[in-house]
């Protein structure tokens, strides 16, 4: 898979993932568990996405 697929990919898991942990923020508060383990997903997803970011751009830097 292209890194531009996975991108686009990525970008939806990461939107869909902060509306939900929005939802439950605004249900149960901030600091619920649930709300936090959201978070912390989020956290990687973005992470992921920053990796691939990172990996662009020292790709297109070799080449």
């Amino acid at each position: 898979m292209r890194s531009l697929d996975k991108k686009v990919i990525l970008l939806g898991h990461i939107k869909l993932k902060q509306k939900i942990m929005y939802n439950r923020a605004m249900k149960l508060g901030r600091t619920h568990s649930s709300v936090i383990l959201c978070s912390q997903e989020l956290d990687i997803l973005l992470n992921k996405y920053q990796d691939l970011q990172m990996a662009e751009n020292h790709y297109s830097k070799v080449s």
